[in-house]
């Protein structure tokens, strides 16, 4: 009996071994297995995702997207090529969508789509203010139509937009779709800087960085005034989080002196200044009140008055 008691003891233990190495390695028997445990107890499979992504998780393709004729370029169109990381891509806290159908629409790969969160072209599936920014644009009556030409990178820093980094092939790419859609960008703006003051990235190498990018839209036919937005702020803990404190942001000091340094670029926005604490649902990303100050800043730059609101 005890002999018994022994030998299925020892078949236990050793099919439980078996069973523990076979799921970490994902081999036989465990897959045969889980898939049998799904069958018997009627366990429903993950319904397939409507989004695509390329190998950098730029999102590319979206099931719900509803695609559109691509308006031709007048002197009322503006054609917004939309640069930078996170707080410029598909990370918002609010989505939206064009009031106006086609006349604010998402351009990629040579198509246009109706916009509407999340863009294609950016990483993430979650909001953004681009597609609030071309509603405002037609009801100020600064447009008659609003392309938008998004490429942002959450969690992106500067060098790697620069030539030698793996994002300015992709910009020049873009660029080139861009163009071969009939469209000439009329502004160029860049929300970007939180990566770079988390990794410590000097002012003079920044700066050199920015340059380097800007030569590139210029090499490619890009002629339109670049905005260098003043950003540098995120709060989250998981990305070095911001010092109020600190006496000399080297980024925000860049960012400033690119503004006044000529090759056609302006200050954009000063999101660090615009936005508090509600406006970023989570201390780093912008929410739905975010949204709402950071594209009516926008609006009123484009619109040539050049005001940076603090409240609203």
């Amino acid at each position: 009996m005890r002999k018994t008691v022994a030998v299925g003891l020892a078949a236990l233990i050793t099919l439980y071994f078996v069973g523990g190495v076979s799921a970490r390695h994902e081999i036989f028997p465990w897959p045969q297995l889980s898939a049998l445990k799904k069958i018997v107890g009627g366990e429903k499979p993950a319904p397939p995702s409507r989004y695509t992504f390329d190998d950098k998780e730029r999102l590319i393709g979206d099931e719900s997207k509803t695609p559109v004729a691509c308006p031709a370029q007048t002197d009322r169109t503006a054609v917004l090529l939309l640069l930078g990381q996170s707080n410029a891509a598909n990370d918002g806290g609010q989505r939206h969508r064009s009031d106006y159908g086609a006349r604010v629409v998402n351009a990629f790969d040579g198509r246009c789509f109706i916009a509407a969160s999340p863009l294609l072209g950016s990483t993430d599936t979650k909001g953004e203010y681009w597609t609030l920014l071309g509603n405002e644009l037609i009801a100020s009556g600064q447009n008659d139509s609003v392309i938008l030409a998004p490429l942002a990178y959450s969690g992106s820093e500067v060098a790697r937009w620069a030539a030698g980094g793996d994002l300015n092939a992709v910009l020049v790419e873009t660029m080139k779709q861009l163009q071969a859609s009939g469209y000439r960008a009329t502004s160029v703006l860049w929300v970007q800087g939180e990566k770079d003051l988390v990794i410590g990235t000097t002012a003079e190498a920044y700066r050199e960085y920015f340059l380097s990018m800007v030569d590139t839209l210029r090499q490619h036919g890009i002629e339109a005034p670049v905005y260098i937005s003043i950003a540098s702020k995120c709060l989250e803990p998981s990305n070095g989080g911001f010092k109020e404190h600190i006496p000399d942001n080297p980024i925000v000091r860049a960012q400033l002196s690119l503004s006044k340094s000529g090759h056609g670029i302006r200050e954009g926005i000063n999101s660090d200044a615009l936005l508090n604490g509600d406006d970023r649902y989570d201390d780093c990303h912008i929410g739905g009140t975010g949204a709402e100050k950071v594209s009516r800043a926008w609006l009123n730059l484009l619109r040539g008055d050049g005001r940076l609101q603090t409240s609203r």
